[in-house]
């Protein structure tokens, strides 16, 4: 994988020689790109060596070009272009815009992500609500299962679109469609019409979570962006954070309706401004072409798997057992479809909706398991802190969600606080290791909780694993940049997004699995404490649903109860504890690289896709 020197095609022995020669072209960048018509960049962000160790990521990259260097390499590469000089260049875009049309732009990219990220979970505390006006108990699934779907499902397609057609117009299409789908979800006059308007919300939702951080990408040089990536961050947990109590204020004060409609007037400030104000370079691809070049067979294929996988997930021990045969075909057929999807895109695929060479490298490999370990614990916490609040604080639901505030807090000021210091040292690996460490030690501090209140527990545990929580937001993002050429930086976010989507389902099921497993096994103590028909409202599954049961209950049989629904928490914080503890060994794989400042926008198009050369019989043509 590492190190490896497959024989060169004929124009790769071209491209040596002439990088031999003093008249050759200095735009080559990662990956061994020839001229200024596949990017802007004249450097790429990683290719200097670290303090430690030599390390070039684009001898990883792309293998079948190893070893091109410029002849100006040698020596301190930020020597060549320096910072100060590089601010002056009028072909830098970053120097193209004032200070207000970068806060204007970053403006409207929080906005959009933060409505993306509020809508997971600002329908968790008006879904009761909601399933009473429509008299539907398909709402305590589907009203929220519905836009996690359609999120996750068309996350991987946005990057590639966006490749094809450029960045501007496929953010604002998504805009378009998660403003649509958000009035429609207002107008809702059936439970039908509200969770298919959903998935359409859902769609769009996708869009908006990885095309700002796409976007970021080609607007800012690596050095910039991580402190951009970092508010980004910070923008998502306060936006997961405030859903419930927002969703719970509309539905108590107004309706429930306004859940969407709030949506619409900020969605509509963002998309006007990035209209006006967002300069991206746009690849004007013909319609025709543009919609042939997609892969419409990886994107059917990876959008059926995970529909499949995720709907077995949402029906496992909830409408089916986890052993019937809805539930098991689901789950099968779902990771059968993502394996042929795999196989497609690395033997058919002439332009992959997700390249398999973005796997080959440690950093990548590194940053994507990160990707899945920090969405699966931070949703844990995120989902199961309000359950606990309720049951052992009797909390309500909006009450709960405040009460979460210090871990909130704590790790959005630490996500814009870490951003800005990548952004001053260029150093990203410390930040994480050093964050999944301190994430460890607070996922571990959750495990002493307790049954019973403890307010000094309740807010330090928060803080300290809101401090380690917050960095890995985004942070990982650098790193898994550092290996990938500026063609594929689309590719490479949506499927990091992706994986943070499916961290974020699996971890929920797998917390309710575990707590509903350990419930089932204290039912012989309960029904010796509580007697069976009450034992029986606190068995598997209805625990979670009866959780307003046991705020109720006083004495004995409150602290019996409570009892039992802390052991169970305990054994969920275990194993998410076990989950940080994994992420904080994978991060130190992670290697160094030096970071750059100086930074050109990637031009998007058919004409700067890469295609997998043994699929494509344009190539094999032109090469005979």
């Amino acid at each position: 994988m590492f190190g490896s020197h497959p024989a060169r095609s004929p124009d790769q022995e071209t491209s040596m020689d002439d990088s031999k020669t003093p008249s050759a072209s200095v735009s080559v960048t990662t990956g061994g790109l020839k001229d200024e018509s596949d990017v802007l960049d004249t450097q790429t962000p990683a290719t200097r060596a670290t303090d430690k160790e030599t390390y070039s990521p684009a001898h990883e990259s792309q293998p079948e070009h190893q070893h091109e260097h410029l002849p100006s390499a040698a020596g301190d590469p930020e020597a060549q272009i320096p910072a100060n000089d590089q601010a002056q260049s009028p072909e830098a875009p970053e120097a193209s815009r004032s200070k207000l049309e970068n806060f204007l732009i970053i403006m409207s990219l929080c906005l959009a992500l933060f409505l993306a990220a509020l809508d997971a979970t600002i329908v968790t505390t008006a879904i009761p609500t909601i399933s009473a006006h429509f008299n539907s108990s398909l709402g305590y699934i589907w009203v929220g299962s519905g836009y996690l779907l359609g999120n996750a499902a068309f996350v991987p397609m946005w990057g590639k679109i966006s490749d094809i057609f450029g960045r501007k117009g496929v953010l604002l299409g998504a805009g378009v469609v998660f403003w649509v789908g958000s009035l429609l979800c207002g107008l809702s006059t059936s439970m039908g019409m509200l969770i298919g308007s959903r998935v359409i919300q859902g769609i769009g939702g996708g869009g908006l979570i990885v095309l700002p951080n796409i976007c970021i990408s080609d607007l800012f040089s690596m050095r910039n962006r991580g402190m951009y990536f970092g508010i980004l961050g910070m923008v998502w947990a306060v936006s997961s954070s405030l859903g419930p109590i927002l969703g719970g204020v509309f539905t108590s004060k107004v309706s429930w309706r306004w859940c969407f409609y709030i949506n619409l007037p900020i969605s509509g400030v963002a998309l006007i401004t990035l209209f006006f104000i967002l300069k991206l370079h746009n690849p004007r691809t013909p319609l025709k072409q543009g919609l042939a070049a997609i892969d419409w067979i990886g994107s059917v294929l990876i959008i059926g798997g995970t529909v499949m996988f995720l709907l077995g997930l949402e029906f496992g021990g909830v409408s089916y057992p986890w052993q019937s045969p809805t539930v098991l075909c689901l789950l099968i057929f779902g990771v059968v479809t993502v394996g042929i999807f795999l196989i497609h895109e690395a033997k058919f695929a002439t332009y992959p909706v997700t390249p398999l060479r973005l796997f080959v490298h440690r950093n990548s490999v590194a940053a994507y398991s990160l990707a899945f370990c920090h969405a699966f614990a931070f949703m844990g916490s995120n989902y199961w802190l309000p359950l606990y609040f309720q049951a052992i604080l009797k909390a309500t639901p909006i009450l709960s969600g405040v009460y979460i505030l210090p871990f909130v807090v704590s790790l959005s000021l630490v996500s814009g606080g870490v951003g800005v210091m990548v952004k001053k040292t260029g150093k990203y690996k410390l930040p994480i290791c050093v964050s999944l460490l301190t994430m460890v030690l607070g996922y571990g501090l959750f495990i002493d909780l307790g049954p019973r209140t403890n307010w000094a527990k309740i807010i330090l545990f928060q803080i300290v694993a809101g401090i380690g929580v917050g960095p890995n937001f985004q942070v990982p993002l650098i790193a898994l940049q550092t290996n990938i050429e500026p063609r594929d930086i689309g590719a490479a976010t949506s499927c990091f997004a992706f994986l943070r989507q499916i961290g974020t389902s699996t971890s929920v099921v797998v917390g309710g699995v575990i707590f509903n497993n350990e419930m089932q096994k204290q039912q012989a103590m309960l029904q010796q404490e509580l007697g069976p028909e009450l034992a029986e409202l606190f068995s598997g599954s209805k625990a979670t649903g009866n959780v307003n049961l046991v705020a109720s209950l006083e004495g004995h049989e409150g602290d019996v109860a409570r009892g039992a629904y802390w052991m169970s928490m305990r054994t969920m914080f275990i194993v998410y504890t076990c989950f940080t503890a994994l992420g904080f060994l994978v991060s130190l794989f992670l290697v160094q690289v030096n970071l750059q400042k100086d930074h050109k926008e990637f031009k998007t198009g058919l004409q700067n896709l890469k295609p997998n050369k043994e699929n494509s019989t344009a190539q094999g043509a032109e090469k005979a």
